[in-house]
């Protein structure tokens, strides 16, 4: 899934700049720390405008809840106003169940600090693109903006149409200037980390061709004549659903090597090898040896950079992959193993500075890789991702209803009575759960396997809850004391969910 990108005119980035510019004197005022200081409004958008396999297209509108619960911001701070926008209405249920996260009755005047606003239109578009379209909407949307002194449109990524509701709205976006997006692509990511120096894995961008595949990997080869695997990657991909792994056992010719890249193996189970080729042409890429050592981990570290250029580790994670070749991001483990958790955290923090020192704002992430060679954990940089991603909205949940912190010196997230660890997902499914709705799921969020105890901070928190009867699947995030107390609970929300879709009526 895709759209056509309008053109900015200079007039429309300036204006977006000056909006940005203006965060600086409101920064303190909407980070989660400072939330109760001063009255602010969140405008939450989380349009997924990017391209999309096709088999994502059906739980399109249930990734744009995954940040309700940012509605509890409003919950527990007066001053707050939380805007919410999604394709279609959300159902009044799921609405009550996140509330129910925060015990006790709701304060009053809680109505006119949540907002939940649909375009009413579920087709497989951009979020974006449907309120653009709609200049009633964008009207109605900048009469809740306008009288809010702080406020800060919160997308999923940002774009030039993300830059036009933001100037429409005079809304600042909390997210980097698009100009900068080349830092986020495969090629980008691999110029940034040579530029912050930082280690990463070797091998060559701006690839288009079949010929500058076969190009690639013959340098690749020339450098370590002992290479057995590469990866293929798009540049704008996400989720490792642009990926191809090359296995070059066996490869003893250049017409060999081509006849290895013909037939590649796609992460997408519904792509093939030619179709992948095809959008490697139109969008570019990277070819890159594919790490490998004792053992093998892919973790990840989430920054926040402030328009003072200052950055923020807030988070470190063990990702967990599947998929065909192992590529595709599943869901994660909060922290990263202690073996190499600070030391990613420390070296994010390297790339993190080099991207604010361009002018980033916002979230985003860095994806590493980190192999064990004689015992040791060696680290490589392979992905920057300037945008919201899986490992978002499970620590914004953590620190939403526990009101912690990550250290990321010490990789823990400590809070009164000890730690606490998680595993979350986005893929929480099986066939047999479409025959599941969201009303039978709520149902059973007071099994004491699937519900968050406020007293204790553990628990389970859903989201993703929309797309079990489409997709056979939701999403979970698992809170525990320890990392196995994480697992157990974990695995307990799968059970609770198999046993109600194996319900005989």
């Amino acid at each position: 899934m895709s759209s056509t990108t309008p053109e900015l005119s200079d007039s429309d980035l300036a204006r977006f700049r000056a909006l940005q510019a203006s965060l600086a004197e409101t920064w303190p005022y909407m980070t989660t720390r400072r939330v109760g200081d001063a009255s602010r409004t969140l405008l939450v958008i989380n349009s997924m405008n990017m391209e999309l396999p096709a088999h994502m297209y059906p739980v399109v509108p249930a990734y744009e809840e995954r940040f309700l619960f940012l509605m509890l911001a409003a919950v527990k701070n007066p001053g707050t106003r939380v805007i919410y926008l999604t394709s279609q209405p959300i159902l009044p249920r799921l609405v009550d169940y996140y509330m129910s996260l925060m015990p006790g009755s709701r304060p009053l005047g809680l109505d006119q600090r949540v907002h939940l606003v649909s375009a009413g239109d579920g087709s497989a578009r951009p979020l974006i693109d449907k309120i653009l379209e709609r200049p009633l909407l964008v009207r109605r949307l900048k009469d809740l903006v306008a009288t809010s002194p702080f406020r800060v449109m919160f997308p999923f990524n940002t774009t030039h149409k993300e830059v036009l509701l933001g100037n429409l709205l005079n809304t600042p976006v909390y997210g980097p200037d698009p100009t900068l997006a080349p830092h986020g692509s495969k090629s980008g990511s691999r110029r940034a980390f040579a530029e912050a120096g930082v280690s990463y894995p070797p091998g060559v961008e701006g690839v288009f061709t079949l010929d500058d595949v076969v190009a690639a990997l013959e340098k690749l080869q020339a450098q370590n004549p002992d290479l057995r695997a590469a990866m293929v990657k798009l540049d704008d991909s996400a989720g490792g659903m642009g990926n191809a792994l090359l296995r070059l056992e066996g490869v003893d010719s250049r017409s060999a090597l081509r006849r290895r890249v013909e037939t590649l193996e796609v992460e997408d189970q519904e792509g093939t090898a030619e179709e992948f080729l095809a959008a490697l042409s139109r969008r570019g890429g990277i070819v890159e040896e594919r790490i490998e050592g004792e053992d093998f981990r892919s973790p990840s570290v989430q920054l926040r950079a402030s328009p003072l250029r200052q950055i923020e580790v807030l988070s470190t994670h063990d990702q967990i992959l599947g998929g065909p070749t192992g590529q595709t991001f599943l869901g994660c483990r909060f922290p990263a193993d202690s073996g190499y958790g600070a030391q990613i955290a420390e070296l994010g923090a390297k790339v993190g500075q080099h991207l604010a020192n361009q002018g980033v704002i916002g979230r985003f992430g860095i994806d590493f890789v980190v192999v064990k060679q004689r015992g040791v954990w060696e680290p490589y940089a392979i992905e920057i991702n300037l945008r919201n991603g899986g490992t978002t909205h499970p620590m914004l949940t953590l620190s939403a209803l526990t009101d912690g912190e990550f250290d990321p010196v010490t990789n823990t997230f400590p809070i009164d009575g000890g730690q606490r660890f998680y595993v979350a997902t986005d893929h929480l499914e099986d066939d047999s759960f479409r025959t599941l709705t969201t009303d039978d799921v709520l149902d059973r969020v007071g099994d004491s396997r699937l519900s968050w105890n406020e007293e204790a901070k553990t628990g389970l928190v859903l989201h993703l809850v929309s797309a079990v009867a489409v997709a056979g699947r939701l999403g979970v995030t698992a809170v525990g004391t320890t990392p196995d107390d994480a697992e157990r609970r974990f695995a307990s929300a799968r059970q609770v969910i198999a046993e109600l879709a194996g319900t005989t009526p």
